[in-house]
Protein backbone atom coordinates (compact mmCIF):
# COMPACT_ATOMS: atom_id res chain seq x y z
CA UNK A 1 0.00 0.00 0.00
CA UNK A 2 1.30 3.56 -0.96
CA UNK A 3 1.97 5.84 1.97
CA UNK A 4 1.89 9.40 2.33
CA UNK A 5 4.74 11.48 1.39
CA UNK A 6 7.24 12.39 3.94
CA UNK A 7 7.36 16.01 5.91
CA UNK A 8 10.49 17.84 5.48
CA UNK A 9 12.36 17.56 9.05
CA UNK A 10 15.08 20.47 9.47
CA UNK A 11 18.14 19.30 11.45
CA UNK A 12 18.34 21.24 14.43
CA UNK A 13 21.82 22.31 16.33
CA UNK A 14 23.33 19.63 18.49
CA UNK A 15 22.59 20.56 22.69
CA UNK A 16 25.74 22.15 23.73
CA UNK A 17 27.07 19.34 25.85
CA UNK A 18 26.37 16.81 22.95
CA UNK A 19 24.56 14.67 24.88
CA UNK A 20 20.72 13.83 24.15
CA UNK A 21 18.64 12.89 26.91
CA UNK A 22 16.76 9.61 26.18
CA UNK A 23 13.48 9.69 25.40
CA UNK A 24 11.16 8.09 27.87
CA UNK A 25 7.39 7.02 27.60
CA UNK A 26 4.70 5.06 29.65
CA UNK A 27 5.09 1.74 29.86
CA UNK A 28 1.52 0.42 29.91
CA UNK A 29 2.31 -2.75 30.86
CA UNK A 30 4.30 -1.79 33.95
CA UNK A 31 3.09 1.67 34.67
CA UNK A 32 6.80 3.72 34.34
CA UNK A 33 8.56 5.55 32.23
CA UNK A 34 11.15 3.63 30.22
CA UNK A 35 13.38 4.06 27.36
CA UNK A 36 11.89 1.76 24.87
CA UNK A 37 14.93 1.83 22.37
CA UNK A 38 17.85 2.61 24.35
CA UNK A 39 20.35 1.81 20.91
CA UNK A 40 21.11 3.83 17.84
CA UNK A 41 17.83 1.98 16.68
CA UNK A 42 14.22 2.06 17.14
CA UNK A 43 11.34 -0.19 15.71
CA UNK A 44 7.87 0.55 15.75
CA UNK A 45 4.36 -0.78 15.17
CA UNK A 46 1.31 1.49 15.42
CA UNK A 47 -1.90 -0.16 14.61
CA UNK A 48 -3.85 1.62 11.77
CA UNK A 49 -7.22 2.57 10.85
CA UNK A 50 -10.29 0.33 9.80
CA UNK A 51 -10.84 2.49 6.87
CA UNK A 52 -14.28 4.11 7.44
CA UNK A 53 -14.77 7.29 9.18
CA UNK A 54 -11.35 8.26 8.84
CA UNK A 55 -10.08 10.87 9.85
CA UNK A 56 -11.43 11.74 12.87
CA UNK A 57 -9.95 13.82 15.59
CA UNK A 58 -9.55 10.45 17.81
CA UNK A 59 -7.41 8.98 15.06
CA UNK A 60 -5.41 12.25 14.60
CA UNK A 61 -4.60 12.68 18.46
CA UNK A 62 -3.20 9.03 18.98
CA UNK A 63 -0.92 9.45 15.66
CA UNK A 64 0.28 12.61 16.28
CA UNK A 65 1.72 11.25 20.01
CA UNK A 66 3.56 8.66 17.71
CA UNK A 67 4.89 10.86 15.90
CA UNK A 68 6.17 13.08 18.43
CA UNK A 69 8.01 9.94 19.19
CA UNK A 70 9.23 9.49 16.22
CA UNK A 71 10.74 13.31 15.60
CA UNK A 72 12.06 13.21 19.22
CA UNK A 73 14.06 9.48 18.15
CA UNK A 74 15.25 10.96 15.25
CA UNK A 75 16.76 14.45 16.50
CA UNK A 76 18.29 12.22 18.89
CA UNK A 77 20.22 11.00 16.15
CA UNK A 78 18.35 7.55 15.53
CA UNK A 79 18.19 5.13 12.42
CA UNK A 80 14.13 4.51 13.32
CA UNK A 81 11.62 2.64 11.59
CA UNK A 82 8.13 2.93 11.32
CA UNK A 83 5.31 0.07 10.35
CA UNK A 84 1.57 0.56 10.38
CA UNK A 85 -1.38 -1.41 8.91
CA UNK A 86 -4.59 -0.37 7.02
CA UNK A 87 -7.55 -3.13 8.54
CA UNK A 88 -9.04 -3.01 4.78
CA UNK A 89 -11.51 -5.91 5.48
CA UNK A 90 -13.13 -6.33 9.04
CA UNK A 91 -16.97 -6.93 10.00
CA UNK A 92 -17.43 -3.60 10.33
CA UNK A 93 -16.22 -2.01 7.56
CA UNK A 94 -18.17 -4.86 5.74
CA UNK A 95 -21.40 -3.37 7.72
CA UNK A 96 -21.10 0.08 6.69
CA UNK A 97 -20.78 -0.71 2.90
CA UNK A 98 -24.07 -2.94 3.48
CA UNK A 99 -25.72 -0.38 5.49
CA UNK A 100 -24.41 2.13 2.81
CA UNK A 101 -24.93 0.48 -0.35
CA UNK A 102 -21.15 0.96 -1.05
CA UNK A 103 -19.03 -1.94 -2.48
CA UNK A 104 -16.51 -2.69 0.75
CA UNK A 105 -13.53 -2.38 -1.82
CA UNK A 106 -14.58 1.50 -2.74
CA UNK A 107 -15.17 2.29 0.66
CA UNK A 108 -12.07 1.26 1.72
CA UNK A 109 -10.09 3.07 -1.01
CA UNK A 110 -11.88 6.18 -0.56
CA UNK A 111 -11.21 6.33 3.25
CA UNK A 112 -7.38 5.09 2.71
CA UNK A 113 -7.38 8.15 0.22
CA UNK A 114 -8.47 10.72 2.95
CA UNK A 115 -6.70 9.27 5.64
CA UNK A 116 -3.68 9.87 3.33
CA UNK A 117 -4.68 13.51 2.87
CA UNK A 118 -5.43 14.47 6.26
CA UNK A 119 -1.72 12.71 7.13
CA UNK A 120 0.31 14.86 4.78
CA UNK A 121 -1.96 17.86 5.79
CA UNK A 122 -1.36 17.32 9.35
CA UNK A 123 2.59 17.00 8.97
CA UNK A 124 2.64 13.33 9.97
CA UNK A 125 5.53 11.40 9.36
CA UNK A 126 4.86 8.19 7.34
CA UNK A 127 5.32 4.53 8.05
CA UNK A 128 8.40 3.19 5.87
CA UNK A 129 6.03 0.05 5.72
CA UNK A 130 2.12 0.33 5.33
CA UNK A 131 0.62 -2.69 4.80
CA UNK A 132 -3.58 -3.48 4.33
CA UNK A 133 -4.85 -6.36 5.65
CA UNK A 134 -5.87 -7.67 2.17
CA UNK A 135 -2.20 -7.36 0.97
CA UNK A 136 -1.36 -9.65 4.31
CA UNK A 137 -3.50 -12.99 3.19
CA UNK A 138 -0.56 -14.92 2.04
CA UNK A 139 1.50 -14.00 4.64
CA UNK A 140 -1.09 -14.60 7.56
CA UNK A 141 -1.97 -17.95 5.75
CA UNK A 142 1.40 -19.23 6.28
CA UNK A 143 1.58 -17.93 10.01
CA UNK A 144 -1.53 -19.79 10.53
CA UNK A 145 -0.80 -23.29 8.87
CA UNK A 146 2.48 -22.91 11.29
CA UNK A 147 0.52 -22.34 14.54
CA UNK A 148 -1.67 -25.25 13.49
CA UNK A 149 1.36 -27.33 13.17
CA UNK A 150 3.21 -26.28 16.18
CA UNK A 151 -0.43 -27.80 18.13
CA UNK A 152 -0.72 -23.79 19.34
CA UNK A 153 -4.09 -23.17 17.14
CA UNK A 154 -7.23 -25.11 16.64
CA UNK A 155 -9.88 -25.83 13.90
CA UNK A 156 -14.14 -25.09 15.17
CA UNK A 157 -16.60 -26.26 12.78
CA UNK A 158 -18.92 -23.88 11.27
CA UNK A 159 -22.40 -23.19 11.05
CA UNK A 160 -24.60 -24.81 7.95
CA UNK A 161 -23.83 -22.93 4.86
CA UNK A 162 -20.87 -21.50 5.57
CA UNK A 163 -16.75 -22.55 4.95
CA UNK A 164 -17.25 -22.40 0.84
CA UNK A 165 -16.80 -25.27 -1.22
CA UNK A 166 -14.86 -27.27 2.03
CA UNK A 167 -16.94 -26.10 5.37
CA UNK A 168 -15.35 -29.23 7.04
CA UNK A 169 -11.90 -27.14 7.77
CA UNK A 170 -14.01 -24.70 10.23
CA UNK A 171 -12.47 -21.28 11.41
CA UNK A 172 -9.23 -21.47 13.08
CA UNK A 173 -8.27 -19.79 16.77
CA UNK A 174 -4.93 -19.44 18.55
CA UNK A 175 -4.96 -21.79 21.44
CA UNK A 176 -3.90 -19.64 24.75
CA UNK A 177 -2.95 -22.18 26.28
CA UNK A 178 0.28 -22.76 24.18
CA UNK A 179 1.33 -19.60 25.72
CA UNK A 180 2.63 -19.17 29.24
CA UNK A 181 2.95 -15.50 29.13
CA UNK A 182 -0.58 -14.75 27.90
CA UNK A 183 -1.50 -12.39 29.95
CA UNK A 184 1.29 -10.02 30.35
CA UNK A 185 0.72 -7.37 28.55
CA UNK A 186 -2.45 -5.73 29.69
CA UNK A 187 -1.87 -7.82 33.49
CA UNK A 188 -5.93 -7.95 33.71
CA UNK A 189 -7.84 -10.76 35.78
CA UNK A 190 -10.06 -13.47 33.87
CA UNK A 191 -13.53 -11.64 34.42
CA UNK A 192 -12.33 -8.60 33.63
CA UNK A 193 -10.36 -9.75 30.31
CA UNK A 194 -13.50 -11.78 29.48
CA UNK A 195 -15.58 -8.90 29.45
CA UNK A 196 -13.50 -6.44 27.47
CA UNK A 197 -13.31 -9.12 24.50
CA UNK A 198 -16.92 -9.42 24.62
CA UNK A 199 -16.94 -5.50 24.06
CA UNK A 200 -14.20 -4.99 21.93
CA UNK A 201 -14.73 -7.75 18.52
CA UNK A 202 -14.58 -11.25 20.96
CA UNK A 203 -16.52 -14.03 20.96
CA UNK A 204 -16.05 -15.60 24.23
CA UNK A 205 -19.42 -17.06 23.84
CA UNK A 206 -18.47 -19.40 20.72
CA UNK A 207 -19.50 -23.05 20.61
CA UNK A 208 -16.08 -25.38 20.08
CA UNK A 209 -13.75 -22.75 21.44
CA UNK A 210 -11.19 -24.89 23.90
CA UNK A 211 -10.94 -20.97 25.86
CA UNK A 212 -13.53 -18.19 25.83
CA UNK A 213 -10.18 -15.78 25.12
CA UNK A 214 -9.47 -17.70 22.46
CA UNK A 215 -9.10 -15.65 19.05
CA UNK A 216 -9.80 -16.36 15.74
CA UNK A 217 -6.74 -16.79 13.67
CA UNK A 218 -8.83 -17.41 10.73
CA UNK A 219 -12.54 -17.12 9.24
CA UNK A 220 -14.14 -19.20 6.94
CA UNK A 221 -15.94 -18.34 4.21
CA UNK A 222 -19.14 -16.59 4.74
CA UNK A 223 -22.13 -16.35 2.38
CA UNK A 224 -22.00 -12.36 0.94
CA UNK A 225 -18.57 -11.77 2.14
CA UNK A 226 -15.23 -11.84 0.63
CA UNK A 227 -12.84 -14.40 0.42
CA UNK A 228 -9.59 -15.63 -0.32
CA UNK A 229 -7.13 -18.51 -1.12
CA UNK A 230 -6.20 -19.85 2.14
CA UNK A 231 -4.18 -22.75 1.12
CA UNK A 232 -4.63 -25.57 3.63
CA UNK A 233 -6.95 -23.54 5.61
CA UNK A 234 -9.56 -23.05 2.78
CA UNK A 235 -11.02 -19.61 1.76
CA UNK A 236 -11.52 -17.00 4.27
CA UNK A 237 -10.05 -14.23 5.49
CA UNK A 238 -7.43 -13.13 8.33
CA UNK A 239 -8.51 -12.53 12.07
CA UNK A 240 -8.10 -8.85 13.36
CA UNK A 241 -5.02 -9.57 15.55
CA UNK A 242 -2.72 -11.86 13.62
CA UNK A 243 -3.39 -9.23 10.76
CA UNK A 244 -1.36 -7.07 13.18
CA UNK A 245 0.87 -9.67 14.37
CA UNK A 246 2.31 -10.86 10.98
CA UNK A 247 2.69 -7.20 9.40
CA UNK A 248 5.06 -6.35 12.54
CA UNK A 249 6.94 -9.46 12.10
CA UNK A 250 7.19 -8.72 8.61
CA UNK A 251 7.94 -5.12 8.52
CA UNK A 252 10.18 -5.13 11.82
CA UNK A 253 11.37 -8.42 12.49
CA UNK A 254 11.22 -9.91 16.07
CA UNK A 255 11.13 -9.10 18.82
CA UNK A 256 10.69 -5.07 18.23
CA UNK A 257 10.83 -2.11 20.51
CA UNK A 258 7.44 -0.48 21.04
CA UNK A 259 3.99 -0.96 20.15
CA UNK A 260 1.44 1.77 19.94
CA UNK A 261 -2.26 3.10 19.45
CA UNK A 262 -5.63 4.18 21.48
CA UNK A 263 -5.95 3.22 24.91
CA UNK A 264 -8.80 1.03 23.96
CA UNK A 265 -6.44 -1.56 21.66
CA UNK A 266 -4.43 -2.63 25.32
CA UNK A 267 -6.78 -5.38 25.40
CA UNK A 268 -7.40 -7.65 23.57
CA UNK A 269 -5.62 -6.36 20.50
CA UNK A 270 -2.31 -5.78 22.04
CA UNK A 271 -2.50 -8.66 24.30
CA UNK A 272 -3.56 -11.14 21.78
CA UNK A 273 -0.90 -9.55 19.05
CA UNK A 274 1.82 -9.69 21.07
CA UNK A 275 0.85 -13.55 21.80
CA UNK A 276 0.51 -14.44 18.45
CA UNK A 277 4.22 -13.11 18.18
CA UNK A 278 5.88 -15.02 20.83
CA UNK A 279 4.15 -17.80 19.28
CA UNK A 280 5.70 -17.11 15.71
CA UNK A 281 8.93 -17.31 16.94
CA UNK A 282 10.66 -14.22 18.58
CA UNK A 283 8.26 -12.05 20.67
CA UNK A 284 6.19 -9.01 20.23
CA UNK A 285 7.26 -5.55 21.36
CA UNK A 286 9.62 -4.88 24.32
CA UNK A 287 7.33 -1.63 25.19
CA UNK A 288 3.32 -0.80 24.74
CA UNK A 289 2.05 2.66 24.36
CA UNK A 290 -1.58 4.23 24.49
CA UNK A 291 -2.42 7.21 23.65
CA UNK A 292 -5.82 8.58 25.68
CA UNK A 293 -9.33 8.77 23.87
CA UNK A 294 -10.99 11.42 23.22
CA UNK A 295 -14.52 12.57 23.98
CA UNK A 296 -16.91 14.92 22.09
CA UNK A 297 -20.44 16.05 23.00
CA UNK A 298 -20.11 14.11 26.39
CA UNK A 299 -19.11 10.77 25.38
CA UNK A 300 -15.73 8.95 24.40
CA UNK A 301 -15.30 9.81 20.39
CA UNK A 302 -16.25 6.76 18.38
CA UNK A 303 -18.00 5.60 15.03
CA UNK A 304 -20.99 3.52 16.82
CA UNK A 305 -22.00 6.66 18.79
CA UNK A 306 -21.13 8.63 15.53
CA UNK A 307 -20.30 11.58 17.77
CA UNK A 308 -17.18 12.32 15.71
CA UNK A 309 -15.37 15.78 14.36
CA UNK A 310 -13.45 14.94 11.25
CA UNK A 311 -10.10 16.71 10.28
CA UNK A 312 -11.00 16.91 6.05
CA UNK A 313 -14.18 18.65 7.53
CA UNK A 314 -12.42 21.48 9.51
CA UNK A 315 -10.09 21.55 6.90
CA UNK A 316 -13.05 22.13 4.07
CA UNK A 317 -14.41 24.82 6.47
CA UNK A 318 -11.11 26.67 6.00
CA UNK A 319 -9.25 25.38 9.50
CA UNK A 320 -5.32 25.14 9.21
CA UNK A 321 -4.41 22.01 9.80
CA UNK A 322 -1.13 23.42 12.06
CA UNK A 323 -3.71 24.79 14.05
CA UNK A 324 -5.46 21.49 14.77
CA UNK A 325 -2.15 19.97 15.47
CA UNK A 326 -1.32 23.30 17.67
CA UNK A 327 -4.82 22.35 19.46
CA UNK A 328 -4.18 18.38 20.12
CA UNK A 329 -0.69 19.06 21.18
CA UNK A 330 -1.91 21.19 24.19
CA UNK A 331 -3.49 17.73 25.80
CA UNK A 332 -1.14 15.62 26.87
CA UNK A 333 -0.95 12.17 24.65
CA UNK A 334 -2.27 10.12 27.52
CA UNK A 335 -4.49 11.54 28.71
CA UNK A 336 -8.70 11.49 28.51
CA UNK A 337 -10.14 14.35 27.31
CA UNK A 338 -13.47 16.26 25.76
CA UNK A 339 -12.89 18.02 22.39
CA UNK A 340 -14.41 22.01 22.32
CA UNK A 341 -14.79 25.01 20.07
CA UNK A 342 -12.61 26.49 22.64
CA UNK A 343 -9.76 23.81 21.73
CA UNK A 344 -9.85 24.73 17.63
CA UNK A 345 -9.77 28.78 18.91
CA UNK A 346 -7.26 28.19 21.38
CA UNK A 347 -4.90 26.25 18.54
CA UNK A 348 -5.67 29.31 16.11
CA UNK A 349 -4.90 31.48 18.39
CA UNK A 350 -1.72 30.33 19.69
CA UNK A 351 -0.64 29.40 16.06
CA UNK A 352 -1.20 33.16 15.08
CA UNK A 353 0.30 34.72 18.29
CA UNK A 354 3.84 32.37 17.43
CA UNK A 355 3.85 33.25 13.71
CA UNK A 356 3.47 37.12 15.04
CA UNK A 357 6.54 36.78 17.24
CA UNK A 358 8.43 34.69 14.62
CA UNK A 359 8.20 36.87 12.29
CA UNK A 360 10.87 39.67 13.29
CA UNK A 361 14.60 39.60 11.89
CA UNK A 362 15.85 39.20 15.28
CA UNK A 363 14.67 37.98 18.83
CA UNK A 364 15.65 36.39 22.27
CA UNK A 365 18.21 33.98 22.23
CA UNK A 366 16.04 30.45 21.44
CA UNK A 367 19.06 27.74 22.69
CA UNK A 368 17.22 27.58 26.39
CA UNK A 369 13.85 26.95 24.53
CA UNK A 370 15.30 24.33 22.78
CA UNK A 371 16.15 22.42 25.10
CA UNK A 372 12.96 22.92 27.07
CA UNK A 373 11.26 21.26 23.84
CA UNK A 374 13.71 18.89 23.72
CA UNK A 375 13.43 17.66 27.64
CA UNK A 376 9.48 18.46 27.08
CA UNK A 377 9.64 15.28 24.47
CA UNK A 378 11.88 13.35 26.60
CA UNK A 379 9.56 13.36 29.43
CA UNK A 380 7.04 11.09 28.22
CA UNK A 381 6.18 13.26 24.86
CA UNK A 382 4.56 16.21 27.36
CA UNK A 383 3.15 18.35 24.61
CA UNK A 384 1.78 21.00 26.89
CA UNK A 385 4.99 21.42 28.07
CA UNK A 386 6.57 22.16 25.10
CA UNK A 387 3.75 24.49 24.06
CA UNK A 388 4.31 26.61 26.97
CA UNK A 389 8.17 26.96 26.29
CA UNK A 390 7.21 28.04 22.81
CA UNK A 391 4.75 30.63 24.41
CA UNK A 392 7.44 31.85 26.75
CA UNK A 393 9.72 32.97 24.02
CA UNK A 394 6.88 34.41 22.34
CA UNK A 395 5.78 36.27 25.24
CA UNK A 396 9.54 37.49 25.07
CA UNK A 397 9.70 38.47 21.81
CA UNK A 398 6.34 40.59 21.87
CA UNK A 399 6.86 42.17 25.17
CA UNK A 400 5.56 45.66 24.62
CA UNK A 401 8.99 48.26 24.54
CA UNK A 402 11.14 45.41 25.43
CA UNK A 403 15.06 46.52 24.69
CA UNK A 404 15.77 44.69 21.44
CA UNK A 405 19.78 45.38 21.53
CA UNK A 406 20.53 41.73 23.00
CA UNK A 407 18.81 40.06 20.13
CA UNK A 408 20.17 37.22 18.12
CA UNK A 409 19.71 37.68 14.50
CA UNK A 410 19.06 34.25 13.42
CA UNK A 411 16.59 32.99 17.35
CA UNK A 412 13.29 33.32 14.84
CA UNK A 413 14.53 30.53 12.47
CA UNK A 414 16.17 28.98 14.87
CA UNK A 415 12.92 27.93 16.77
CA UNK A 416 10.92 28.07 14.29
CA UNK A 417 12.81 24.69 12.64
CA UNK A 418 12.69 23.46 15.91
CA UNK A 419 8.65 23.93 16.16
CA UNK A 420 8.45 22.19 13.15
CA UNK A 421 11.31 19.75 13.57
CA UNK A 422 10.34 18.58 17.00
CA UNK A 423 6.64 19.07 17.18
CA UNK A 424 5.87 18.87 13.42
CA UNK A 425 4.40 22.53 13.38
CA UNK A 426 5.32 24.72 10.29
CA UNK A 427 5.58 28.02 10.99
Amino acid sequence: MRSWPAPQIPELPAPADGRRTPVRVYDSTTGRLVDPAPGDTARYYVCGITPYDATHLGHANTYLAFDLLHRAWLDAGMDVTFVSNVTDVDDPLLERADATGVDWRDLAADQVALFREDMTALGMVPPATWTGAVESVPAVVAAVERLLEDGAAYRVPVEPGAGGDDPCLGDVYADLSADPDFGQVARLDPVAMTELFAERGGDPQREGKKNPLDPLLWRRERPGEPAWDGATLGTGRPGWHIECAVIARDGLGLPFDLQGGGADLLFPHHEMSTSHDRLLGGGGAGVHVHAGLVAYQGEKMSKSRGNLVFVSALRRAGVDPMAIRVALLAHHYRTEWEWTDADLEAGIARLERWRTALSGNGGPDATSTLAALRAALADDLDGPAALAAVDAWADRALEPGRDTDADHEGAPGVLARAVNALLGVRL
